[in-house]
């Protein structure tokens, strides 16, 4: 890739864990390319400090956040554009939690109040970003928003329980948002549908290490990894993509458009 594709650009980062997380990743390339970004996590995530050796290699602040809470997301977007020295020209949106897939509560019969959880911190936190963002006008013109998501919005995975109505919700909200957003100061909101992929969040997934061999097989160009993923989520905020917006962009070896593999046949 291009050095410093991203120079002179500002941004904030959610949901970098550890180095399992895409959103890590996404951080040390971003930062490869020339960005200077705060990182944000849950406070309860923070207790875990992995973060800080991030943020001491990207030369970055943390700013504390409960995504579903709309006075912590709006000191964020506040807090951000002071430490960074004005607006924002990218944020990854890279947040997912189910109590009920944690609990293992079967898809036909969840607790309601633990799917409300997984709607708002998966899908409804994005939209208060975006339109705390709006109302401050915080967000630069052709800013890009990037979210990940999951191809469990479009098929059926069992497993994957209310996750995926959560992505569904999710990739419903950046096209409305991209619509009204693109419209006021052209700024660009897509999804990147990621290969199943070793994060902390994936692998509490029941039959996950199955699953991710299934896919392994059934995409052409093999599993894409976490680096690569942050690769084009620096695409992404860069000027080269100045007019995609209100996408759901498969970053997936091909997995989407795969009926079946000669491979996958084989096994049968």
């Amino acid at each position: 890739m291009a050095n410093e594709l991203l120079k002179g650009k500002r941004g904030i980062i959610f949901g970098a864990l550890n180095e399992m997380s895409i959103a890590w990743k996404v951080a040390e390339q971003a930062h490869k390319q020339g960005a200077k970004f705060v990182l944000t996590n849950a406070p309860i995530a923070m207790r875990m400090g992995e973060i800080n050796k991030l943020a001491e290699a990207t030369n970055s602040q943390i700013i504390p956040a409960d995504a579903t809470s709309e006075e912590d997301l709006e000191n964020l977007i506040l807090k951000a554009q002071e430490i960074l020295g004005g607006k924002i020209d990218f944020i990854l949106h890279s947040i997912g939690m189910s109590p009920n897939v944690r609990k293992k509560k079967h898809y036909t019969d969840l607790n309601y109040k633990w799917y409300q959880t997984s709607l708002d911190v998966s899908a409804i936190s994005l939209h208060k970003t975006l339109s705390i963002a709006m109302k401050h006008d915080a967000i630069s013109e052709w800013g890009s928003v990037v979210a990940l998501t999951y191809i469990a919005a479009q098929r059926i995975f069992p497993d994957y329980s209310d996750m995926a109505d959560a992505k569904s919700l999710l990739e419903s909200i950046t096209r409305s948002f991209g619509y009204h957003y693109g419209l006021k100061n052209k700024v660009r909101i897509n999804t990147i549908s990621q290969s199943p992929t070793v994060t902390t969040a994936g692998s509490g997934v029941e039959g996950f290490d199955k699953f991710i061999n299934y896919s392994e097989k059934m995409s052409p160009l093999g599993n894409a990894g976490a680096v690569d993923c942050a690769n084009y989520c620096v695409s992404l905020f860069s000027d080269l993509t100045k007019y995609v917006t209100m996408q759901n962009l498969f970053h997936d070896g091909g997995f989407s458009s795969t009926g079946v593999t000669t491979e996958v046949m084989d096994k049968f």
